[in-house]
């Protein structure tokens, strides 16, 4: 199906730190690597505390979706977040440790090279955003499925109104 990028399809690798997994759900432009892309999306599964990976050049926004909570410290502040946490916004350059309190945890990544910025939202499916990752099944598609609202078919975003999301807003040209 056109625009959509499901669950399903998903394949997670360890992180070179042990602490955890990722899955790589888009990166743009088509083709880039770690080092390169402009935009990356991607959920993980963090199982351990430890240190963040740092990014020159990148912000991040992270949304913790499922499971337990932690805090992560970044330049000496601590941040508390759980499931139901607004999505919090970071610059991937400063150094950055998780402290986990309970039970691993999923979360979802949106990282943008600057000066390209996202702004990431929860709440009802907001056909405004440009991609739309699905906190609940609806209109035949499954919990975590990413919706790249662009190019969804308008009937299928029509039905998927109200349906909880974590929406990503970036620029249109």
């Amino acid at each position: 199906m056109k625009g959509l990028y499901p669950a399903a399809a998903r394949t997670f690798r360890p992180w070179k730190n042990g602490g955890g997994e990722t899955a790589e759900i888009l990166c743009w432009p088509e083709g880039a690597g770690i080092d390169d892309f402009t935009l990356r999306l991607s959920t993980a599964r963090v199982d351990a505390s430890g240190p963040f990976s740092t990014f020159p050049g990148v912000d991040r926004v992270l949304t913790v979706i499922e499971g337990g909570s932690m805090v992560l410290t970044i330049d000496g502040t601590d941040h508390p977040l759980a499931p139901g946490s607004a999505p919090f916004a970071f610059p991937g350059d400063a150094p950055c440790t998780a402290r986990l309190n309970g039970p691993p945890l999923l979360d979802f990544n949106v990282m943008t090279r600057r000066p390209l910025q996202a702004r990431v939202t929860t709440g009802p499916l907001a056909p405004d955003a440009r991609f739309a990752l699905l906190l609940a099944p609806g209109a035949g598609l499954a919990r975590l499925d990413l919706l790249d609202l662009d190019h969804a078919d308008p009937n299928l975003v029509a039905a998927l109104t109200g349906t909880p999301a974590i929406a990503i807003h970036l620029p249109r040209a």
